[in-house]
């Protein structure tokens, strides 16, 4: 049984080897040169087949039955015009990937701007009904996790919520997609974007009920929430009122956004044009290259495409930067990021200041002097100020201290 289970691993991590995204914890011994992880080149194997049986047999013929070599006058003009398209392909592909990452750090700096005012600023009434005060802050800072969660699943086309990372943080919302999911049976396979979508507009097709927009409906449960906070007079600061309402603002902002990089492509004229322009250059290679390489024409015509294909295929995998390639952004990574930093915060209750002012392992004056809080509250108000301009010319004379050092050690090597 334990060779059995070896054997499944085994063949599950070569199964997912090209699978992503990649795991941003874990780095690689190799040189950056041999690594796989991470490459095209199990996308490229095919392609990769074909041009080099297109080269050796276009070779085979000029050196067996009649030469086709023609000038090579075209690698220059059809090379300037390959090189134009697969470099706007690459910039324009890239520039949706950066933009897909400032909407992920968009959410989660608003998420931890919102779970903090939300904790630390809506107060808990006495009694029983701080208990519910408690429990609804706590349900609110999940509901934040949530909207992270179902936006991923979102943004590859997996409209359910029946998810293990998400079904346990909204079963008790009244959603389209909740209702929805009862009938449904995932496949947790992962497959490319194109398989993927398809799938999408089925389940889409399929559905017996509305399945909704799950992160927006998740946005209305908050935003009834802080409604409530205002009417109970729980949130009574109205710049905390205002910079709430905000960070909502910015959440449907990155909802909005998101959705925008998904499903704006690079116009199909322009993806056809390129490819087209591109398997042109590459089929005509062994041509142009034969006069000069004969049999080396072939392994020359295979390297070329491996470096041609390759640019044009990256830009092909991080156009959509929300998929499971191993190039995409690590959204399971970023939500954990969240769900563990929503965690701290809530683990203790909002910090109370006279607690770590007046501690005794607080050293406000550091490094001038190790007296704690106590001490220094002993001095009075103007030994204090002094204290601190003393501290300010501490730092003035270590920096000349240390210019000092530099400038004798460079007397002593002259």
């Amino acid at each position: 049984m334990a060779t059995k289970a070896t054997v499944d691993d085994r063949s599950k991590d070569l199964d997912d080897y090209f699978v992503g995204p990649r795991d941003m914890s874990h780095h690689s011994r190799w040189p950056m040169w041999l690594r796989m992880h991470g490459s095209v080149l199990s996308e490229m194997a095919l392609p990769l087949l074909f041009v080099g049986g297109w080269a050796t047999l276009i070779t085979c013929l000029c050196k067996f039955v009649h030469n086709l070599g023609i000038n090579s006058v075209l690698l220059t003009v059809l090379g300037f015009v390959v090189g134009l398209g697969l470099s706007f392909r690459s910039s324009s592909a890239y520039e949706r990937y950066m933009e897909g990452r400032r909407y992920w750090a968009t959410l989660i700096l608003t998420s931890q701007n919102l779970v903090r005012l939300i904790w630390i600023h809506a107060d808990e009434r006495d009694g029983d009904v701080g208990k519910e005060d408690l429990l609804g802050k706590i349900t609110a800072c999940n509901l934040i996790v949530a909207f992270a969660v179902a936006l991923k699943h979102k943004l590859r086309f997996e409209p359910y919520a029946h998810y293990d990372d998400l079904k346990s943080l909204i079963g008790h919302l009244d959603t389209f997609a909740q209702a929805a999911g009862a009938c449904h049976t995932s496949n947790q396979k992962k497959q490319n974007l194109l398989k993927t979508t398809g799938e999408f507009l089925g389940e889409l097709k399929r559905a017996a009920v509305p399945l909704g927009n799950l992160p927006l409906e998740i946005l209305s449960n908050l935003s009834a929430y802080i409604k409530e906070l205002f009417t109970n007079g729980t949130f009574k600061v109205s710049i905390y009122q205002t910079q709430a309402l905000n960070n909502l603002s910015t959440l449907n902002d990155v909802l909005t956004g998101t959705d925008r990089v998904l499903n704006t492509p690079l116009p199909i004229a322009y993806s056809i044009a390129i490819s087209q322009i591109t398997w042109v250059y590459v089929c005509m290679l062994p041509f142009q290259l034969y006069k000069t390489l004969e049999w080396v024409t072939i392994p020359a015509t295979i390297v070329a495409a491996y470096i041609i294909l390759g640019i044009a295929l990256i830009g092909n995998e991080i156009e959509n930067p929300f998929g499971n390639d191993v190039n995409d952004l690590p959204l399971d990574t970023f939500c954990e990021e969240l769900r563990q930093d929503v965690a701290v915060i809530t683990s203790k209750a909002p910090p109370k200041p006279r607690d770590y002012v007046k501690s005794a392992l607080n050293l406000p004056l550091f490094p001038l002097s190790q007296g704690g809080f106590e001490q220094w509250s002993d001095k009075g108000v103007e030994g204090i100020r002094e204290g601190l301009r003393a501290r300010a010319r501490l730092g003035n004379a270590s920096k000349e201290k240390n210019g000092a050092k530099e400038a004798s050690g460079r007397e002593v090597e002259v």
